[in-house]
């Protein structure tokens, strides 16, 4: 997988992309509802994708003609510990019936999480219409809507890579230079704030995969969880827009997201950028990557650091 060159030309990019977009213009279709999904389920340009992350629930009912995609063996490459690659994306679409104009739906369970990332991997590859089922597994379940068992036959699709977007990715070096020179672009991490303040190494019940605890310099908290309601449906764009601007992000500049291995940080990249319209890119090393360099600083507010509770 080729990675981006140099951090000069990546912010540069970022920040050009960041001038064409709209701060202002929601990107609304990037949001589907319970009710037009299931008005949709027979729709034959429309393909729906289950990315959960416990394993067996797609096993025991799925959202009828929903492919399901595991999210650690089908998004990634595990030996080399990166995103698919573009030969296993383009078979991995074509097996579900993707084509390169087919609107593609992402659930899943744990709010959307997996589902996000998925989106998230999908809108780098360069597919064109991708988009996240409002509320995911938990609202269409809540609401007593069909569920099978039955495995999804679909035609073969001919989907092909015609172009990825890399803006949407950066690198630990990249980030370090955002870091170390002060460039204007803004860091969000979207933990907890026992995880960000370093207090906590992971969330309750994870296993711990960073010997230091803490955030990258320089990066505002805003907990994923604060972009959505109790029924894990997205907060309205006026919620949303003054939810980041109380930390001073308000998409006049690149954002990078992050988190612990890159799948809350990917909900909210799609908050960010596919629904208020700002320029993001996504830090998916996040802190597993950043608490374990060798020579890459952190800040502690709690004064754990080097595995010490």
């Amino acid at each position: 997988m080729r990675r981006v060159g140099r951090v000069g030309t990546l912010l540069v990019a970022l920040l050009l992309a960041a001038g064409a977009a709209s701060a202002s213009a929601a990107v609304s279709d990037k949001v589907v509802s319970t009710q037009w999904l299931a008005e949709h389920l027979d729709d034959p340009n429309v393909r729906i994708i289950e990315v959960s992350v416990n394993p067996g629930v797609y096993e025991r009912g799925h959202i009828p003609g929903a492919v399901n995609y595991v999210w650690h063996t089908d998004l990634v490459e595990p030996y080399v510990r990166d995103i698919v690659s573009p030969e296993r994306f383009e078979a991995l679409a074509r097996a579900a019936g993707i084509n390169n104009d087919t609107t593609v739906v992402f659930y899943g369970d744990n709010s959307n999480w997996f589902a996000a990332w998925g989106a998230w991997v999908f809108n780098y590859y360069g597919v064109k219409d991708v988009r996240l089922l409002d509320g995911g597994r938990a609202k269409w379940e809540a609401e007593g809507r069909e569920l099978t068992v039955r495995q999804p036959s679909h035609p073969p699709g001919n989907f092909t890579i015609e172009k990825t977007n890399p803006h949407l990715r950066v690198f630990l070096s990249d980030v370090l230079e955002v870091v170390t020179t002060g460039a204007d672009v803004d860091i969000l991490d979207i933990r907890s704030p026992a995880e960000y303040e370093g207090r906590i190494f992971a969330p309750e019940g994870v296993q711990e995969l960073s010997i230091r605890a803490g955030h990258i310099p320089g990066a505002v908290n805003v907990p994923w969880n604060l972009a959505v309601n109790e029924d894990g449906t997205f907060k309205s764009v006026e919620e949303l827009r003054e939810l980041y601007a109380s930390v001073g992000i308000d998409g006049s500049r690149p954002i990078i997201v992050y988190c612990r291995i890159g799948e809350r940080s990917s909900h909210s990249w799609f908050v960010l950028s596919q629904i208020l319209g700002y320029e993001v890119a996504q830090y998916d090393g996040s802190w597993t990557e950043w608490g374990n360099a060798v020579g890459v600083p952190i800040t502690n507010l709690a004064g754990t650091v080097w595995g010490a509770r």
